[in-house]
């Protein structure tokens, strides 16, 4: 009788596989996705199934990297001058101030009041922490957007840095995205499709959940507030008073009046209707995700609100299964191909042996739902609430928190501009008075507005704010007058327009008050180039100078400016 060599080999073929199954996790980056690969049957090109999530894992994963990326780049090239050494809010003054609130140690209250691992650094080169912050967070976030791979140790490591600047002047909200992005990965191992790690639907539905109150807060938010948006013409305003428009936003505001009210409409029925579709099956909650994220690509493409719609586009994701996202992968790619063989040996019942860790695994899921439904209880009661809330974390790691935006809507839009002047009497006819130029708020009339989504310019954000309060309720803008008189450098590093770039820096600073509008299209302004027209309300502050701010700026304990030397 002959032997049965090719059952042989087909039993070594079977036992072979049963090893590489039971060892994922100790494979080196992207073994695990290429063995799979070489052992696909040729048949295995076929639709993903419906009900997993390992390639929307990897789209999780990526996008909430390329926000990280975007965030890490703005806290490198503005922290610096914003909070650093010698910034406008010096992050030092902060935590001094914190911890002789909490009885002048750094313990457990000043971690609880200001959680930050600045706590632990060293003070004396401040910039240097915050640069090393940022580059050690940008490295890491680009590594996953670029790999799709990531695991819980790089994921707390990014947590961590962001949660650190946010502490001390940050955006919350990607810091309950990038504690659930935690619970997608694996403790070691870096794998696009790490077997012994199949993505939880627990933490799936915590992104879902995520999706659902930032709609329902910025829904709810509107309704109770502003009377416009209920009576359908908030959107009449809206484009040309945003915090920083961009050029769509200049013809999305001379739409017809019925396109604004279709506008108003459209937004009460996706952030109050459409999120309930997530809890009605699988094709109503994929339509809930393609309305939000079609929702927030309109925001981006008429308005730079920073990368805030970019990061509300991510939990959208998390409505779609690997069936459904399939078409973002190559055919031939290991992550799909992994997949296809993943939902074959479970269709066949050839599933892996779950191990201790994977037990383990299972528990931790388990509690972060727990987590996550315990700390909503009072981001639920606040969305029920007639004084409801937005932007407010309950907890201080700020792991679940209430969103919304836009509740009150200004029907002017009104604009801070600093001008400064070499006439040594402020008040004289003729002093010639030279206005700086931001990077993107408006300013120069015949300047097109900016389009930078998704970064940021955070100054330009908060001269926005600044505008429709008075100088007393935001000295910061003091400050930078006194820094515009010193022809300080890293201030005017945030400045687009330095009218004073010669020797001598400006005698006088004084802030003007306008009205701006946009022009109108086919008018004779717009014909003249205008993109704005303007109208002068009053001064905002006074002209100062140098030795007028000196009580003013030791009054705060604000380093007075240095007076530079005059040069002949």
């Amino acid at each position: 009788k002959k032997p049965d060599v090719m059952g042989s080999v087909r039993r070594r073929r079977v036992n072979k596989s049963e090893t590489d199954t039971d060892t994922g996790s100790d494979l080196s980056p992207g073994e695990a996705d290429h063995g799979a690969d070489s052992r696909l049957e040729p048949d295995t090109e076929k639709p993903l199934l419906s009900g997993s999530y390992w390639l929307t894992r990897i789209v999780l994963l990526r996008c909430v990297a390329f926000i990280y990326l975007v965030a890490f780049c703005v806290a490198y090239n503005q922290n610096k001058q914003l909070i650093g050494e010698h910034g406008l809010m010096p992050c030092k003054s902060y935590l001094n101030n914190v911890k002789r609130y909490v009885g002048g140690k750094i313990g457990a209250a000043a971690l609880a009041y200001t959680p930050t691992i600045i706590w632990f650094l060293d003070w004396s080169d401040m910039d240097t922490n915050l640069d090393v912050m940022a580059l050690v967070g940008m490295a890491l976030s680009l590594f996953v957007l670029v790999t799709g791979m990531a695991n819980m140790v790089m994921m707390i490591t990014l947590w961590v840095l962001y949660h650190s600047l946010v502490s001390v002047g940050q955006l919350c909200q990607l810091l309950e995205t990038g504690f659930l992005a935690i619970f997608l990965c694996p403790l070691w191992t870096l794998s696009q499709v790490p077997r012994r790690c199949p993505p939880s639907i627990i933490c799936i539905w915590t992104f879902r959940w995520l999706i659902v109150r930032i709609m329902l807060g910025a829904g709810l938010i509107k309704i109770r507030g502003d009377k416009c948006w209920r009576e359908l013409t908030c959107m009449d305003y809206h484009y040309e008073t945003q915090p920083v428009p961009n050029p769509m936003s200049y013809y999305m505001h001379r739409s017809p009046w019925w396109f604004h009210r279709f506008e108003t409409l459209s937004n009460h029925f996706i952030e109050l209707i459409a999120p309930f579709f997530t809890f009605m099956g699988r094709r109503m909650c994929m339509i809930n995700g393609a309305l939000q994220i079609l929702f927030q690509v309109v925001l981006i493409l008429s308005g730079n609100l920073s990368f805030l719609n970019w990061l509300t586009i991510v939990p959208s994701v998390a409505c779609f299964d690997d069936a459904s996202l399939a078409f973002l992968f190559c055919s031939g790619g290991g992550a799909k191909r992994a997949v296809l063989k993943i939902q074959s040996e479970d269709a066949s019942g050839r599933t892996i042996k779950p191990t201790k860790g994977m037990m383990i695994r299972r528990v931790v899921n388990i509690s972060l739902g727990v987590l996550i439904g315990f700390l909503s209880v009072p981001v639920v009661t606040n969305l029920l609430s007639s004084r409801q809330v937005m932007n407010t974390s309950f907890d201080p790691l700020r792991i679940v928190n209430t969103y919304g935006a836009f509740g009150s809507i200004t029907k002017e839009r009104t604009e801070v501009i600093f001008q400064g002047t070499l006439s040594p009497d402020p008040k004289a006819p003729e002093a010639v008075w030279e206005e700086y130029q931001f990077y993107c708020k408006p300013g120069d009339v015949y300047r097109r507005p900016c389009f930078i989504s998704p970064y940021h310019y955070r100054l330009d954000w908060l001269m926005w704010f600044a505008a429709f309060q008075t100088y007393e309720q935001s000295e910061w803008v003091i400050h930078i007058a006194g820094r515009l008189l010193s022809n300080d450098s890293s201030v005017l590093s945030l400045l687009q327009h330095n009218p004073f770039q010669g020797p001598d820096p400006p005698r006088w600073v004084r802030g003007e008050h306008f009205i701006y509008r946009f022009s109108q299209p086919g008018s004779s302004s717009a014909a003249e180039g205008k993109w704005w027209i303007r109208k002068r309300i009053g001064a905002y502050f006074p002209a100062v100078d140098l030795q007028g701010l000196r009580g003013y700026f030791q009054s705060r304990n604000w380093p007075h400016p240095h007076i530079p030397t005059q040069k002949h």
